[in-house]
């Protein structure tokens, strides 16, 4: 059995994805890419999936990896949150 973590994203929001696509969050680059998705475009209900599906220290790094291609209230958001100013 291998050790990714590979996710389908909700078809909502990631609609130009191939039906059964799979991400694999342990690519930094996807998880970004899919971090960004969501805090750009979901619901709270998306934002808990993504909190439970990867674990803190790894959405805090992507965060900070993404963080200058959110909306500005999103960013200043999640930096609250992490308590960075």
């Amino acid at each position: 059995m291998d050790n990714t973590m590979d996710v389908i994203p909700n078809s909502r929001l990631f609609w130009f994805l191939k039906d059964g696509a799979t991400m694999d969050l342990d690519n930094p680059g996807m998880l970004d890419a899919y971090a960004q998705h969501i805090l750009s475009a979901g619901s709270t209900k998306d934002v808990r999936s993504l909190l439970q599906t990867t674990d803190f220290d790894r959405f805090r790094q992507s965060f900070d990896r993404i963080k200058h291609f959110l909306r500005p209230e999103v960013r200043m958001f999640w930096e609250d949150f992490f308590g960075d100013h």
